[in-house]
């Protein structure tokens, strides 16, 4: 009895260690994805970079899907809601953009994670799903921290802050639009309009003014750390929520802050405030008990 415990522990801890690993290849390609980005913004601007790093996303998934033999799972049946979750995304990702070459990178990370707050508030409206009292808590301790993240005041708010907490209302609606196609769509399918669709529109908003930058010998290996740390990222998410619940998953990923304020401080000389951490700090709070509250329900 006991060696099938001990078994059982074993494999256990083998599967959370696996999901650890996912999780850290998904803080380094999202660290990775926002440093180019603020290099790429030094020739580019950010219609432009969503439009490459589409382009890029379009031939690996294209080449993936090839290679694995899942074109029969993409399904032209749902455009109509692929489009408007892409078009959250697409919105949400310039504004991630414009905020990582505006503002700290430690900042853009944090209010970026207040996006489950923002689901929390909007799943009873698109989702049909109950605010209860504890969600409610985990919504005020996020705004909390989101108020102590940004300090909102003439002397310290910016258009950087602005669109990063624009943002993640916007990745919060295109989380929202996920799980209403997950129950009907393959990854697959996601992955490709995903990347198609975004294409599309990086094309038409980057050449809104019959004046597109070419990527030069700087700029394009940037380029394409954008694209494939984007896909990498959520790649790794999804392994990694595969193993392990999410509330071992998203502790986990909050090391992306003190990572890339590492990061932002050694490559670019930023500081970083204790105010900064308080305020994440709050905010995942929220999420982690808006997590466990979900589960016991």
């Amino acid at each position: 009895m006991q060696d099938r415990i001990a078994e059982a522990d074993a494999a256990r801890d083998s599967t959370l260690l696996r999901a650890a690993t996912w999780m850290i290849g998904a803080i380094l390609s999202f660290s990775a994805m926002a440093i180019a980005g603020r290099e790429a913004s030094l020739s580019l601007d950010t219609f432009e970079i969503m439009m490459y790093r589409s382009l890029v996303g379009v031939v690996v998934v294209a080449a993936m899907i090839t290679a694995l033999r899942r074109w029969p799972q993409v399904s032209t049946e749902r455009l109509k809601h692929h489009g408007l979750r892409n078009m959250a995304h697409f919105t949400g990702q310039n504004l991630w953009f414009y905020a990582v070459s505006a503002i700290p990178l430690a900042q853009v990370f944090a209010l970026e994670f207040t996006s489950p707050i923002w689901v929390i508030l909007l799943a009873p409206l698109l989702l049909g799903e109950r605010l209860t009292r504890m969600r409610m808590l985990a919504v005020s301790l996020g705004f909390v921290g989101i108020l102590i993240v940004a300090r909102p005041s003439p002397a310290t708010f910016n258009i950087g802050l602005a669109c990063a907490a624009g943002s993640a209302v916007f990745f919060a609606l295109t989380n929202i639009a996920t799980k209403r196609l997950t129950r009907t769509e393959s990854i697959w399918s996601i992955m490709f309009w995903l990347t198609l669709m975004q294409l599309v529109l990086g094309i038409l908003f980057a050449g809104y003014d019959l004046d597109v930058a070419f990527p030069d010998a700087q700029s394009l290996p940037f380029l394409l750390i954008i694209g494939c740390a984007g896909l990498s990222a959520h790649f790794c998410i999804t392994n990694a929520l595969s193993l392990a619940p999410a509330a071992v998953v998203v502790p986990v990923d909050f090391a992306r802050l003190p990572f890339i304020a590492l990061l932002g401080w050694l490559i670019y000389g930023e500081s970083v405030e204790i105010w900064l951490f308080v305020g994440a700090a709050l905010i995942f709070t929220g999420n982690f008990i808006n997590i466990v509250s979900s589960r016991q329900q």
